[in-house]
């Protein structure tokens, strides 16, 4: 799924990544409440999904989870 994020042209704004018409919402709020009365300006970003979907896996997860536990694990052998 092909997810999109505006730019402002005035300011340095992005919109949360979403569907097409989620971001082109939030830029047509942001220029409403932030530049009223000048036209939609900036650029339109898009990805083939979310790159914050991208950032952990589950083998990341896995990996920061074994690294903590086995942290717990010395800290505690340690403080007998």
């Amino acid at each position: 799924m092909t997810t999109y994020r505006f730019w402002c042209g005035e300011c340095g704004f992005k919109t949360p990544w979403g569907t097409e018409s989620e971001a082109e919402r939030g830029h047509t709020d942001h220029y409403a409440t932030r530049h009223p009365g000048l036209l939609l300006g900036g650029q339109v970003e898009t990805a083939a999904e979310a790159p914050a979907a991208k950032g952990m896996s589950c083998v990341g997860c896995t990996t920061v989870a074994v690294l903590g536990l086995s942290f717990l694990i010395i800290v505690s052998a340690c403080g007998r």
